[in-house]
Formats: structure tokens, sequence, C-alpha cells
């Protein structure tokens, strides 16, 4: 048996960390282990078993000499992370300088099986200070206010009677805050220990039991308030004096069965104390039962599953490419096929025709959607065709839940699964085919360690299991169109619309010349307020974008010209008027709308812009008989809200639809004959070399929701910048014609797909660490040879200060990503020689989003 095992941690170092195997213990490779890590206890994966002694320890100095601590359990028998998805998780920290014990993490879903939690003993000096307390009717001297030093007697009390008690009983037994806790830990009054431990929470939830349910079931009569529990009863009777919440809940449970879930009982609009009181009261209880899943978590979807790909007749090309995808697949060998299909083609019916093709065989497929919002469509389509041989993986779901979802996977009882970019990992069984749905989208990358690019992950997935990686897009990303020109990706064109359906009528309309002619600034235009009447007398439907939430994005005062900026980012704070707060879309900090100017005093304070509320504002008073609905992260806080109002739109419940760019992608309603667009093309003026891409693809992709179904389409297209490329392209629905336009400028400036990218990002809390830091490794890049690589920077980053951290970095360009890889492990290492902490230094491999 190995003395030794490696494991890696979710902690920002670059390593992994060996410790001893007590005997008896059978760790594996690509299982979990609990393991103490500084003061805490920490779960790992055991990347290796071996006899090799740590670093230090010699035949004459053993390894309990020099303290090499010990597994304290093995949380697994099997490993939960198989040879293939090691390897791959290995390959993602290398190839994007992550640790890797960081990536582990994130490719396991299952945070719910583990339980992070602390306790509390009382020490000796504790002892003596409640000894002392005892005498002079205070604890020994201490600088709290009276009630402090009352909490502090009653937490000393309190724990000089228990062992060891878990912190959350202790502050709820004495009502003592952490900070006083951490007060007295500094005081050696009580000491603090890790307790953490695996638990079997994936399959419990917490379930509110009425006591004597049977008798409330029975009780006809209204409860009568004027009678009290007689004396001596254990638990209360259907008369009990009750207030009106409370009544509420007691009839809710007693009306299902005497048992209901604590999460469900949530939607009551009850207070969240009235079920303690109850609980207090021994009306209820609280236990924790096996909880009962959907079979494949998505049942729960309200969205009607659209027509089955099989009830109507593929065109030629669909056939065609149906039939090449099957061929690579039959081989049962690495392909990576894009496939190009206009909006509208008929994509995601080939798509699932695949899908069904490799489950018969008996293989798994893994679909990849870019955002949440698109899996409930997803979802009602997958279980319409393969039912519970479906699961869904995306954070949407509960801890619980997708730790459930992933264990079906791994027992093979779900072999297609569907989910958003962390669905890559799923652990299916003989993989064979890895679809990513608008693999363009920018949601693919993750904006935190690890930085990975889901499609590019599901590239080399694919490759290392011998499977077929589609590629699905209106508008695919440059790269990977560039890389399908050049044969790395076999290219499969769907070049019509379903049915020959004819693509959307684009009209461009010149704001500049509207505001000649009209002398005011207008968020909508005369004509598409022409076109919207028009469709609502014929009782067809639209949609209307505008990718900015909020009322006003800016509040402006006109006195001394100044803007309400964020305390925490260098960016404006935003006013939600139905809300009434102003709001930073970045960090989340909330303020009050101001009623004068913060600098000045000045009551002249004017909101400046127009988000998609306002919007929905002017729409309302423009078209008052219309029934108007809103699609943005203010309006769905949650999968219902989405799906509530899809299904409106999708039953004729709404005329009209505004929203972000949640609105833009993948939606197939049949009733949209008009898409209006506002300041799509606001993105052009940011300094980002993808700007122009990015709103030809917002444009192209939101157009194509108008048209689809009988009736013809039309767009409106709202510009300020009519003469740009991207903007001409995507009128005329020319995606070549845009391809080979961008990629002279980015031939020109050396940017993908001609070169590889990195961002270097240097941040603090401190200016003066965040400018001697980055001019530290910019001296640094300076002296060091990189033949081959540009080094841009340092420099301010466009958005300088975000979430408290000022921000400075650099890019680096290079056509090789090797030498690139090399220069970048060589910067983290002379960062850490430097004693620059590795969290303050952002790599971004593959960069998506340079702001």
């Amino acid at each position: 048996m190995p003395l030794f095992c490696d494991v890696a941690l979710a902690v920002p170092l670059d390593m992994v960390f060996t410790y001893a195997i007590p005997p008896g213990m059978e760790p594996v490779v690509g299982g979990r282990v609990l393991v103490p890590f500084r003061q805490q206890r920490l779960s790992g994966i055991v990347v290796e078993l071996h006899d090799r002694p740590p670093q230090g320890v010699t035949s004459q100095i053993s390894a309990s000499q020099i303290k090499i601590k010990n597994v304290i359990e093995a949380l697994d028998i099997s490993p939960v992370l198989d040879e293939q998805l090691l390897k791959l998780g290995k390959w993602i920290a290398d190839y994007y300088l992550a640790p890797v014990g960081e990536v582990f993490r994130t490719m396991l879903p299952l945070s719910a099986e583990f339980q992070r939690s602390v306790a509390y003993r009382i020490t000796d000096e504790g002892r003596m200070a409640l000894h002392l307390a005892g005498i002079s009717g205070s604890p020994a001297r201490s600088k709290r206010t009276p009630d402090e030093q009352l909490i502090e007697f009653r937490v000393l009390d309190y724990l000089d009677e228990r062992e060891s008690v878990r912190e959350e009983r202790l502050r709820g037994a004495t009502r003592v805050a952490k900070a006083l806790l951490s007060g007295m830990v500094r005081k050696k009054w009580i000491a603090r220990e890790d307790v953490s431990a695996a638990r079997d929470a994936a399959r419990v939830v917490k379930v509110a039991a009425l006591l004597a349910a049977e008798e409330w079931a029975e009780a006809s009569a209204p409860l009568d308030p004027s009678t009290s529990l007689s004396a001596g009863s254990r638990v209360a009777r259907p008369h009990t004096k009750l207030n009106d919440n409370q009544r509420t809940l007691i009839e809710t449970l007693a009306a299902s069965g005497g048992r209901v879930p604590v999460e469900a009982l949530r939607g009551l609009n009850v207070p969240g104390t009235t079920l303690g009181t109850l609980v207090r009261r021994r009306l209820i209880e609280l236990v924790d039962e096996p909880q009962e899943f959907a079979a494949s978590g998505i049942r729960l979807s309200k969205l009607k599953p659209r027509q089955s790909p099989f009830e109507f007749e593929f065109s030629v090309a669909q056939k065609e490419a149906l039939a090449k995808i099957g061929e690579a697949v039959g081989s049962r060998k690495f392909a990576g096929l894009l496939l190009h299909g206009i909006t509208g083609s008929g994509k995601t019916a080939v798509y699932l025709a695949c899908m069904r093709q490799v489950l018969d065989a008996g293989q798994s497929s893994i679909l990849l959607v870019p955002e949440i919002g698109l899996t409930p469509a997803v979802a009602a389509d997958l279980h319409q065709l393969f039912g519970d041989e479906v699961a869904i993986l995306h954070s949407g779901l509960s801890a619980a839940e997708r730790a459930e979802q992933w264990h079906r996977i791994r027992r093979g009882e779900a072999r297609v699964v569907a989910g958003t970019r962390s669905a890559v990992f799923a652990p299916v069984g003989d993989l064979a085919l890895i679809i990513v749905d608008e693999e363009q989208d920018s949601s693919y990358k993750q904006e935190e360690t690890p930085r990975y690019h889901a499609r590019d992950v599901a590239v080399m997935r694919a490759k290392m299991a011998g499977a077929v990686v589609v590629l699905g897009s209106a508008t695919p990303s440059l790269e990977s169109y560039y890389n399908a020109k050049k044969n790395k990706y076999a290219l499969v064109e769907l070049p019509d619309r379903v049915e020959r359906r004819p693509l959307p009528e684009v009209e461009i309309v010149d704001m500049r010349q509207e505001f000649q002619e009209t002398g005011q600034e207008q968020v909508i235009s005369r004509k598409l307020a022409e076109e919207i009447r028009e469709r609502l007398e014929k009782k067809e439907q639209v949609m209307v974008l505008l990718n900015r939430r909020g009322y006003s994005p800016v509040v402006l005062c006109r006195a001394c010209g100044k803007t309400l900026q964020c305390k925490n980012c260098a960016v404006s704070m935003t006013h939600h008027k139905r809300e009434r707060k102003m709001e930073c879309h970045y960090c989340g900090h909330i303020e009050r709308i101001p009623d004068k100017c913060a600098h000045c005093g000045s009551e002249y304070v004017y909101f400046v812009g127009t988000g998609s509320e306002k919007l929905e504002e002017l729409l309302h008073g423009m078209f008052p008989q219309a029934r108007i609905g809103r699609l943005d992260r203010d309006t769905v806080r949650g999968r219902e809200d989405f799906e509530h109002a899809l299904n409106a739109l999708n039953e004729g419940a709404l005329d009209m639809l505004v929203g972000t760019q949640m609105i833009a992608k993948g939606h197939d309603i049949h009733g949209v004959t008009l898409v209006g667009v506002i300041g799509a093309d606001m993105a052009l003026g940011l300094p980002d070399f993808r700007a122009a891409e990015r709103t030809f693809q917002l444009l192209t992709q939101v157009a194509g929701r108008a048209g689809r179904g009988q009736s013809p389409g039309k767009v409106v297209l709202q510009t300020y910048f009519q003469d740009h490329y991207a903007v001409q392209f995507a009128a005329r629905h020319d995606f070549a014609g845009f391809y080979e336009k961008e990629l002279q400028f980015r031939a020109w400036m050396h940017y993908p797909p001609y070169s590889a990218i990195a961002n270097v990002l240097i941040r603090s809390e401190k200016l003066d660490e965040a400018l001697t830091w980055s001019g530290e490794l910019g001296h640094w890049f300076e002296k060091t040879k990189h033949e081959g690589i540009r080094v841009l920077g340092p420099a301010a980053a466009p958005i300088t200060r975000l979430k408290r951290d000022y921000r400075y970095h650099f890019i680096l360009k290079s056509p090789s990503r090797e030498k690139m890889n090399s220069l970048l492990r060589a910067m983290l290492a002379e960062a850490a020689s430097r004693k620059i902490p590795r969290t303050q230094v952002i790599v971004d491999v593959d960069a998506v989003w340079l702001m």
C-alpha cells in the first residue's frame, strides 16, 4: 500500500500537496480526500499515490519528525474524476495557467456533499475567566460594554458544560455575534477548530412536519383564537391560538398531508420567523428527509416542447449535415465540424437528430448552450424526445440538484446531457458527440479562475475521447470560421431557412437624420413606431431590443457636470425607477436615488439615457392598448420568470416583448414578424478589438427572431453609425463579407486568429501597490528576451477600478502559444519572487474581454 498521496486543493497555489496515508486507509487516484490545511479542513483530489518521501525526508529524518500531516478521511471508494477527466483538468491548468486544485473544484459540482463547519470549545484561560466572573459578577478585565460582557459570560457558561459546540448552535443558543466570538478567540478564552466533514446532503432536504397532523386535517371548524393551549399539553390542538401568518402555515401543512419542504413554504409570503415560532411552540418540527428529484431535473420547466424535429421533412442541406456528422461519429475517431447555418435554418433539429443516433447506438452526448435562459426550451425538447435519459447541468440549479444530476450521469442513468459551460465536464461514459450551440458566445468564457473557454475545452475533451465535436452558429467566431477555412474543422453549411422561408427585410434608420428632421432626441424613431402600430393592428407580435438594462444609465449634475459614480468601481450608477434605487451593474452596490448633487449640492440632477425599463414605459405610453412584457435581469429573478415571459409570447398573451440580449438568441417564436433594434451599435465605441464582431453578431442574431413562422419578417435597425461595415453587412445578412473585411483589420494588428492573445491584469485595493507591481513586471518584461511575442503595457485598464480594486494590465500577442505560455509562467515566477500575491495577478489566456 502506498505511503503518500499528492492532493490537489482548491487554493490559489500552483502546486499539489503531499500527505501521509494512515494504515488501513485506501484513497484512490481521482477520488476525494479530507485533509488538514493550515488551520482548516479541505477536500481535495488525489492525483498520485506513491512511496516517495516528501522533499526533506531522509532515512535519518522520518516523515513524522518533519510533521507530514495525515489524510483525515478518504471520501470516495472509486474515482469521481476518471483518467480522462483528470487528464483534461491538468491540460486546463497548464494551458490557462490555473492552479490544478481550482480546476478540479470547477469540474465537480459536489459542494453539497461537503459541509464547512466551525466548532468552539472553552480553554483553561476561559474557565479561569468564568471563575473570576462568578466571583466579581463579570468576566475578567474587559473593554467590552456591560451587554457584551454578559454575552461573553453566557458563551463561557454554555461551553463549560459541553466538550465542543458548532458555531451555528452556539450563536443560536447565546445570541453571540461573530465579531465577539473572534475577540474571545484572540483572548484565548475559547478555541476555534474546523470540523468540516463529508455529508450525504445532496439527497437530503429539510422538511416542516406538522405534529398531530391528523387532528389538524380533521378540524373543520374555524380556528378559535380565544382558546389557548391547556396546561400540560405537549402538542397543540387545532384550536390553539394562532395569528394569521401562523394559521396560513398550519393550514398549508395540514392540506398537504402534514409534510412540506421548507423551501416550498417560502412562496407563501409569510415572514421567515413564523416557522421558527411554530417550531418553538412544538406545533411543527423540522426533519431531514431523502429528497425526491425529477428524474431528469427538467420536468419543472413550464415551457411547451416545440414540434418534434422528426415530425417534418428535413431539407436537403439538413440531411447532408446529418449524414456528415453521423459519418464522423461512426468512425469513432476525433473530428471537428463547424455547422454554419443562418438563423432559422434548423440547426437545433440537426443537433437533436444526431443525439438520437448516438443514443440509439448506446453512446453518450453533451449539448452546450451559452446561457441559462436557453436551457428551458432545450430541456423541453430533449425531454420530449429522450425522456429520463436526459440530465441538465447549470448554475440555476441548487447545489443539491447539481450533485444529484451529476450522480445520475455518472451512474449511467442519463446519457444525454445539456447545460451551460460547466456541462462540458459531465462524467458521461462512452462519449461520442459534443455539440456547442452558439459557439461564438462570450458566455462560454469563464471570467474567474480557472478562466477556461468551454468551446475550446469541448474540442480538447472530444480529442482525448476520440469523439466528434460540432460547433454551431449563424455567426461563428472569426477564430472558428478561420479554422474551418484552413481545414482544421470540416465546414458544414445550412444556407437557407426551413421550408424556404425568406430572411427578414432589414431597414436602417439613421438616427442622426432623425434628429435633424424632428429637432429632438428620439428613442423610438418614427419609422419604428409606424411599423409597430401596423403589426399591432394585424394582431402580430413585436420584439424590441435595447441591450442596456435599468431606467437611465447616467445621473448627471447640470450645475457641475459630474456624474454619480459607484464607490467601488470607476463606472456610473444606473437608475432603476421601479425599484427606486441606483445600482452598479458590475459590483451590485446600491444607493438611494439622489435629490441633489453629492459634489456641489445642486438640485439640478438630470437622468441621462435610456435603458430597457424606460423603453418599456415609453412603449406603454405610445401604445396603451398593447400587452407589453420585458425580459432582462431585473425582471428575471428565476427560471420561472423567464419561462412565464416566453410562454406568454408563444401563446399570444403578449403583443410585444422588450429586452436586452436575452431575447436575441435561440428563441423560436413564430408569431414575431417585427424586430426593432435600438442602440445595438453602442458597443462600436468600446476600446475592444472585438467590438465590430460583437455588434455584427448581436444584430444578426436578433434580426433572426423575425419571420420564423408563415408570415415574412422585418427588422428596423436604428443606428448612429449606418456606414459602419458591421451594420451594413448585418443588414444584408452577409457573414462572408463581414468575415473578409474584419479579417483584414485583424491581420494588420496581429489579433486573433492570426495571433494568440493573453491579458495580464494586476490589481490591488491600494493604488500605489497596483502601480508598483505593474511597474516592476513592466521592467521585467523589458529586460526579458521574448522573441516572437509582443507585450503592450503596462497601462490602466479601460475600467480602471472595479470591485474596489485598481487595475493595470498588459496585453501579450504571439503566433506561438507555446512561447507565450512559457513567458507567462516565467512572469508568474517573477511575481512570486517579488512577493506579489498570486490572487492579485490575473492571467487570462485567449481573453475575450479586455475591459
